[in-house]
This record gives structure tokens, sequence and C-alpha cells, in this order.
């Protein structure tokens, strides 16, 4: 090779990776400021209008087949310490009990009411149908939505309602511990915080109106009910597969405050409980993230990969392969170190497995392989599947249609996502 060409691969060389380290310290630097900002619900105190005069609370439970669940949700709701609560379950034409093992408890607690879920309208997603019932039922000046699979501590409701109320703001999100067992499970599910707190910034979505700069886990969210009505509520998002997210952007179109939360210490849930429900619940929300857009989420795949993943790659290949100058070496390993203080933070904050940060690589592809399987599933696969219910994406987002609708086909492993 001539010099002249080496000159040039250097030079590329160099400036790929300065420019990868760059946008590492970036992240880096955003990650710092996030954790800072996003804040646990439990570290705000009570206002004196909620200690005085506390209002009404509905939480609202959908529920399609979560005979295995909702007794343990609701039971833990019942021991909340906020003392004007109501706890409304919609039995979401389930297949397994779920409506039975309600009425049982509410005989023991008139807090809680079962609500007898309608067949699922044309155009709308089920779980958006199944809020949107429930909501029409509750008499709460505050409405929490929060899914089956969830496990409140007493604190959970009194401490969002006062995070709400001490920081001024119209609904909030805040985000369970979630509760991860095998390797595939800690592999994904991780991804999500790490995804959040690197990428997003979240003064801007404490300090920004704009929607683009918003999110939110369907978990857990808290509306005041009066903001939730104006927005339109859940039938501004019926035909969204993220109606969580895009329901925190309907908050914020619309002009209202919206902030998300940690609820580590207050709410758990336990997602999924194997591969393959992992692997179908992320399916489903993948490719609706990036609004069905191929070329977006391929531009975004690639710069994750570029990010996350070749740095690990390129270390090996650059010592025992191609013998790279020592800079170009130098700069890889400040880039996976980057790379492992996020994760080592992250699983010393959320009291996740420390080892599992070495294990990044790992955790980049399998999100690679799910989005590639979103894309599948969803334009030549069977459609995008939740809780029993099947819908074709394929041609139109906007023409979303229910395909089909089984209860007998939902594993109870798929979680409420």
């Amino acid at each position: 090779m001539s010099k002249l060409y080496l000159i040039f691969i250097m030079n590329f060389l160099l400036l790929y990776h300065y420019t990868v380290t760059a946008a590492l310290l970036l992240v880096l630097i955003n990650f710092i400021v996030n954790n800072i900002l996003f804040k646990n619900v439990a570290s705000f105190a009570q206002t004196e209008q909620v200690k005085n005069s506390p209002p009404l609370v509905s939480v609202l439970i959908p529920a399609r087949d979560e005979a295995k669940n909702i007794k343990r949700c609701v039971r833990s709701l019942l021991k909340q310490d906020y003392p004007n609560i109501e706890i409304l379950v919609l039995d979401d034409n389930s297949s397994d009990g779920t409506g039975q093992i309600v009425r049982q408890m509410r005989k023991k607690d008139s807090r809680v009411r079962l609500i007898t879920g309608k067949p699922l309208k044309n155009g709308w997603m089920g779980k958006s149908y199944a809020c949107h019932q429930l909501s029409k039922h509750a008499g709460g000046e505050y409405l929490i939505f929060t899914d089956a699979d969830t496990i409140h501590l007493s604190s959970s409701v009194s401490n969002s309602v006062n995070c709400l109320t001490a920081n001024n703001l119209d609904a909030m999100s805040v985000y369970p511990t979630q509760i991860m067992v095998t390797i595939h499970e800690r592999m994904l599910i991780t991804f999500i915080s790490f995804a959040i707190l690197s990428f997003l910034p979240l003064v801007l979505i404490k300090k920004s109106r704009h929607p683009l700069f918003c999110t939110a886990i369907g978990q857990f969210i808290l509306f005041k009910r009066d903001v939730y009505k104006k927005i339109g509520g859940h039938e501004s998002v019926k035909k969204e597969i993220l109606d969580d997210v895009k329901i925190s952007k309907q908050v914020k179109r619309c002009g209202y405050k919206f902030m998300i939360f940690d609820g580590s210490g207050d709410i758990y849930c336990r997602m999924y409980r194997s591969f393959s429900g992992a692997v179908r619940g992320y399916s489903k929300v993948i490719f609706a993230a990036f609004d069905f857009h191929i070329s977006i989420q391929f531009i975004v795949t690639m710069l994750i990969s570029i990010l996350f993943l070749f740095p690990f790659i390129l270390l090996p290949l650059g010592i025992l392969i191609y013998d790279l100058p020592a800079i170009v070496i130098n700069l890889i390993i400040l880039q996976i170190a980057i790379i492992f203080v996020i994760r080592g933070v992250l699983a010393i904050r959320f009291k996740s497995r420390v080892l599992d940060a070495f294990l990044h690589p790992l955790s980049v592809l399998y999100i690679i392989l799910v989005s590639v399987d979103s894309i599948l599933q969803s334009k030549i696969g069977a459609g995008i599947y939740w809780k029993g219910r099947i819908y074709d994406a394929s041609s139109n987002r906007d023409e979303l249609k229910l395909v089909k609708d089984s209860s007998e086909e939902c594993s109870p492993d798929l979680g409420s996502k």
C-alpha cells in the first residue's frame, strides 16, 4: 500500500474514533445530568393540601387473563397508607377467572370494584380501550393507571400524589423496579433504563413543552382527572401501540406539565417470564417506537451499534489482527470504559447484578435481533401481538386492524405491556 493511502486510512480511523469517543462523552454527560433529575418519588414531602384534605384517588387496572397476578396486585394496593382510594379493575374479556377473583376481593373490601369490559371496538388497541372504559367509571380527582402485574408497597400512591403536587405537575409516570430473573430478561429489560437515562434529555422533559421530549411507562401513570379529560384521555391514542408514550406526548401537546420519576422501592414489576415472552413484548413496541419507519429504525440501530457494540468488536481486532496504533487502541478502551461506567452506575442505582454490566455487548445484540424481529412480525409475520389479540400493521398504521382476538392463545408470560 502506498504511503498516501496509509495516511488516509490513519486519518479516517482517528476521525472515526474521535467522533465516537466525543459522542459517548456527550452521552455520559447527559447520563450524569439525568441521574440527578431522575428523582425518586419518595423524596418529596407531603403538601398541606393533600395532608389536610386528601382527594380521592382512583387506581385503574386493565386486566386481561391476569388470574396469576391480579390478586397480588390488588392486595398490595389495599395496603396503601393513602386514606382516600378506590381500586377499579376492568376484566377485559378474560377466560381464566380474573373477574371471579376480583369479585371475591370486592366482598371483603368495598374499595375494590369490578368493571366488566365491553367487546373491543374497531379502531382501538385493546389496552387503550380498557383504560378508556375504566376512566368512565372512576370518581377520583386523580387517576392512576397501573398494570395488573405490578406490586405496590404501602407508600406508592401517597408518594406519587405528593410528588405530583410538590412539582406542580399535571401528569407523571413512575418507573418501577423491574424484577429480572433469567438472563434473557436481564439483557433486554435493562436496556430500557439504559436507553432512557443515556439518550433522552430529562431536562427537556421538565422544561420543554415540545411533545418530542417526553416518554412514559404504562406500568404507572398518574393524571389529574381534569387534565386527562382535556387531552382526550386514551381515546386520543386509541390506535397507538405505544399508548403510554403517546399519551405522555399528548399531555405536552396540549400545553400541560409532565415528568418521569424513579419508583424503585415503591413499585415492582416482572414484565416477562420467558425468552419468547420478552421477544414478543419488545417486538410489539420497538417498530412502533419509530412510527413503523424502517429507514429511521435502521439508522438508529446502526448508531447504537457504532456507539455501544462496535468498540467491543474493534478492540480485539485492533490488537490481535490489525496491530492498530496505540492512540486508536486507547480511544477504543476509553469508549468501552465510558460504557462500563454507565452500565455499572445503573446496576448500582437499580440494585441489579453489577456483573451483568460486563455482558453489555450481549445486551445490545439482543436488542438488535429483537429490533429486526419487530419489523418482520409487523410487516410480513402474523402481526402485532398483545394479550391474545393480533393487529395488522403491514400496510398502514392509521388503518390498524384487529385480525384475531383469541384469549385462549394468550400466554401468561407475556405480561401486560
